[in-house]
């Protein structure tokens, strides 16, 4: 996003700096890891390449009041209430998603899921292999989402989660724009393509800005932004990586520094425990992915100066308790998980978050525990997340 970087450092903020490089340095070594992390990473590549490229005007079926222009997605965990003839109002079922919500005529979510590993992918695959055919996909897709008039995706998510009968749109739906944010910040990765220009990113730079000011200006932003759970964690770490990506360093050391009191402190117990999310139906889950929420916003605040792999609670929660609380359940053979959970959920979903822990703790036990979880060797965090002895 940055519209000048060096060489050595691309304008990707996700990873700490000077991984990437570090990563290159390896794979020219022949590291067996890294080789075999690319192997997958080159074929997933290939694969992105045949991906068409998607777009918000592709539905058939509007919200009252939006474009098709506007993004527009529909609540996962409500249902039509079967007592009813029109179904109305909505019933809630908590971790049971409703098929209508992933309807590509009237649901732009699975469209912009793939706009975001498509572009991720092919990023990262250019970066690492050189390859221009591999940028050229990439930038064709960040275009006709973001740039070309004719299908280009305005910058808000004001419909986004809504209910059929009740809501256009809520500020639960701004989890989705993380999916954004990650297809700007890979394009930082595309510097030095030939199929790259300034105007292009001049373009989705002034995208970003639109997008940043509406998520904190916005009614629905501001409402997100104030949730407790998972969905503020989520929402900071959006602001965040926009902030970094823009060079407003202030705004995101300011939104860092408050992730301790507004996100720790309410989510995370002494034991390690995240209460907010262990009521959910997939209580594993929950808490897995505000964990993961809370690893990336220390991994990012290292660029903007503040240290919250260290912070503790003044009742003692911290990020380091809440992977510790969690940990017998993914070491091998695992402890059984006492709360509710629907849907399956193994050590291997939790390999990314075990090696930002290993790398922001420097601890050997997280990274451990990650080497025995053999699906996690050909994982993409392999590249992005080198370790201190591989780096």
């Amino acid at each position: 996003m940055k519209l000048k970087t060096t060489q050595s450092e691309p304008g990707y903020v996700s990873v700490r700096q000077g991984a990437l490089q570090q990563t290159k340095a390896r794979l020219k070594a022949r590291d067996k890891s890294a080789q075999l992390a690319l192997e997958a990473l080159q074929k997933a590549s290939e694969e992105a390449r045949r991906v068409e490229p998607p777009h918000v005007t592709q539905k058939t079926r509007f919200v009252p009041g939006s474009t098709k222009h506007d993004y527009v997605s529909i609540a996962p965990y409500l249902w039509p209430d079967p007592k009813k003839n029109d179904g109305l109002p909505y019933i809630r079922r908590d971790g049971q998603v409703n098929p209508e919500s992933r309807d590509p005529a009237s649901s732009d979510l699975r469209r912009l899921e793939k706009l975001s590993q498509t572009v991720e992918t092919l990023a990262l695959g250019f970066f690492f292999t050189g390859n221009p055919a591999y940028a050229e996909h990439a930038v064709r897709c960040l275009r006709v989402w973001f740039i070309d008039p004719q299908t280009r995706m305005n910058p808000h998510l004001n419909f986004g989660q809504g209910v059929p009968g009740e809501s256009t749109g809520r500020a639960a739906g701004v989890i989705e724009g993380g999916n954004l944010v990650g297809a700007l910040d890979a394009a930082g990765l595309l510097e030095g393509s030939s199929h790259w220009s300034k105007a292009d990113q001049e373009a989705l730079r002034g995208w970003a800005e639109a997008y940043l000011t509406w998520l904190q200006t916005s009614e629905i932003g501001k409402k997100e932004g104030a949730m407790e759970q998972n969905h503020g964690t989520l929402y900071d770490g959006q602001v965040v990586r926009l902030a970094l990506l823009l060079g407003k360093k202030e705004l995101a050391k300011r939104v860092c520094e408050s992730v301790g009191p507004r996100r720790i402190a309410v989510q995370v117990e002494p034991d390690g425990s995240q209460p907010l999310e262990l009521k959910r139906t997939k209580s594993f889950s929950y808490s897995r992915l505000n964990l993961l929420g809370l690893l990336q916003l220390a991994t990012l605040a290292e660029r903007a100066g503040v240290d919250l792999w260290h912070y503790q609670s003044p009742k003692g929660g911290s990020i380091k308790k809440a992977l510790e609380f969690l940990l017998p359940y993914i070491l091998t053979p695992p402890k059984k998980w006492p709360y509710e959970q629907l849907t399956g959920i193994g050590p291997a979903d939790f390999a990314l978050l075990l090696r930002l822990a290993a790398l922001g703790f420097k601890e050997a036990t997280f990274e451990q525990v990650l080497q025995g979880i053999p699906e996690a060797r050909s994982q993409r965090f392999v590249l992005v997340y080198p370790t201190e002895s591989q780096r």
